[in-house]
């Protein structure tokens, strides 16, 4: 038997628990004969499943003939790549003939009549949703692990403009809080302020502790202590089953090769786009007696106003949660003692 957990990012594992409820929202609404909403974000911390949730949606809507999905890369000309997708999609070809497009060695162009070809990938691509639109199709674009570039900023405002001309074009993006935030901020992007972000969160531990039972073979007692080792963190689920698979070995003989993987290949990452202050706040948190607000402030030494703001972007960040009023402890697994390494 294969080993059904995977640690490769986005790819979808063989053994997977999936986000059923979040997933159905997002696809009822954009099924819907009124669309509640055409563009969403996801965010979520490193390994929280964001690129897993993203491919569940739209593989649900490539199997309804009404829809083309299509995935596009924020490094690329989208607006170029949409356009030369749509065109190489067989089942468009009468779209593209109703819009009086032709393709030609020098790329798309957009035949009026007599005259010569428009080569802009926006203009053809106004067209080529026109007719879709027409014909009842609906085009879903997902962007995954969104950056504010010049690609992805001139390629989410024509969106809007489609959007404005009640075109069917759908969007889903996905990306970390900073990049969602920094793209929401540039000067023309303010209308996805309006658009749902959905944040991921841990996993169901009662789910994460029934798949480990029906693998492993393990005691309700063990399969909960199990999943509670990873937190519901998505990455560590499939870290800590895999080591058990591949070195059949029990979960509790096999924590410094979890902390290893965790590290290399999460962690590390995490902490290098901290920002000094974060780290701080961290470290604070790390050493703390108890997760009481007031306790990580007498190790900090921080005024309130300069704590809030950066309790405030590690919550966003997925990093730190509030159990309770008044508490602030991570959210991720072995993630303090991950900290207080680095110190």
């Amino acid at each position: 038997m294969n080993n059904p957990f995977s640690l490769t990012f986005g790819k979808q594992p063989q053994s997977l628990i999936g986000r059923d409820q979040q997933i159905d929202e997002i696809v009822s609404s954009f099924t819907a004969t009124v669309p509640d909403y055409q563009v969403c974000m996801l965010t979520g911390v490193r390994g929280v499943g964001k690129t897993v949730f993203l491919t569940s949606v739209a593989n649900e809507l490539r199997q309804n003939k009404d829809w083309l999905v299509l995935d596009l890369s924020p490094e690329r000309n989208l607006l170029d790549s949409m356009a030369a997708e749509l065109a190489d999609n067989t089942s468009f070809l009468d779209y593209l003939k109703r819009a009086k497009i032709s393709i030609s060695a020098f790329g798309l162009g957009l035949k009026f009549g007599e005259g010569g070809a428009v080569k802009d990938s926006a203009v053809v691509l106004d067209k080529m949703l026109a007719q879709l639109t027409k014909g009842k199709k609906r085009v879903l674009v997902t962007v995954d692990e969104v950056v504010s570039n010049k690609n992805v900023r001139e390629f989410v405002s024509q969106v809007q403009i489609y959007l404005r001309k009640n075109y069917n074009i759908f969007l889903l993006m996905t990306g970390l809080y900073e990049n969602v935030y920094d793209l929401q901020n540039a000067s023309t992007m303010t209308f996805l302020y309006r658009a749902p972000k959905l944040e991921l969160g841990p996993l169901n531990l009662l789910l994460v502790a029934e798949k480990y039972k029906e693998i492993f073979r393990l005691s309700a007692g063990d399969a909960k202590a199990m999943a509670e080792l990873t937190k519901g963190y998505p990455y560590a689920f499939q870290v800590l089953g895999y080591l058990c698979f591949k070195q059949k070995k029990s979960f509790d003989k096999l924590l410094v090769e979890y902390d290893a993987y965790l590290r290399e290949y999460v962690y590390e990452k995490i902490w290098s786009e901290m920002s000094k202050g974060d780290r701080a706040v961290l470290l604070a948190m790390a050493k703390a007696k108890d997760t009481k607000v007031v306790a990580i402030r007498e190790v900090l030494t921080m005024p309130s106003n300069n704590f809030a703001i950066y309790r405030k972007r590690l919550l966003k960040k997925g990093v730190a949660e509030t159990p309770e009023y008044g508490h602030l402890d991570f959210v991720l697994p072995r993630f303090k003692e991950f900290v207080l390494s680095e110190q």
